[in-house]
């Protein structure tokens, strides 16, 4: 028998970016950030991990959490859209990405390759109880992977600041757990 994964997906609290409907890059939480965090609580884990980027990194800390560093929880490379406001970029180009898991129009990461990429960490974790504070984009992408779902589902999956999904894993196998 394999011991069993429970893993907890946090999203990071608000930013400026997701209230200017703008592109993410490396920004901090917003005021509103803050505020959502002095109500949160986190989750009881044997260990925390963090995507590097400084949304993240901030919202474990402000959870009281030693969080470390993973790099395979990094956002979405969103390549020269970075920054940009969703009304910046061509509309064409946009309406590609998506619709087509495998476009990456701004010259980053598509969203097959995020979902391949967050399919192979999670499929390497370790048994026991995670926390992981990461990003919309890859928590969306953990979801697709866990139902065997396929990429194109990504964008039916709505994750709000300071989410948390839990998936059980054991052998390679997932489930979502609700409630």
């Amino acid at each position: 028998m394999t011991a069993v994964v429970r893993l907890v997906l946090l999203a990071h609290a608000s930013t400026e970016a997701q209230r200017a409907v703008r592109f993410p890059a490396d920004e901090p939480l917003s005021q509103r950030g803050r505020r959502e965090l002095e109500r949160a609580v986190a989750p009881v884990a044997d260990r925390v991990v963090a995507a590097p980027e400084r949304r993240a990194v901030e919202t474990a800390a402000a959870l009281g959490t030693t969080a470390a560093v993973d790099r395979a929880l990094r956002d979405l490379d969103y390549g020269n859209w970075a920054g940009r406001a969703m009304d910046e970029v061509p509309a064409e180009s946009l309406q590609q990405w998506l619709t087509d898991p495998h476009a990456a129009p701004h010259g980053g990461e598509s969203i097959a390759e995020l979902t391949e990429r967050v399919a192979r960490w999670l499929d390497e974790l370790a048994p026991g109880r995670v926390v992981a504070v990461t990003h919309p984009a890859v928590i969306r992408a953990a979801t697709v992977h866990a139902l065997g779902a396929p990429p194109a589902g990504f964008w039916r999956i709505d994750v709000r600041p300071l989410a948390q999904v839990r998936l059980h894993g054991r052998g390679g196998r997932w489930s979502l757990r609700l409630g």
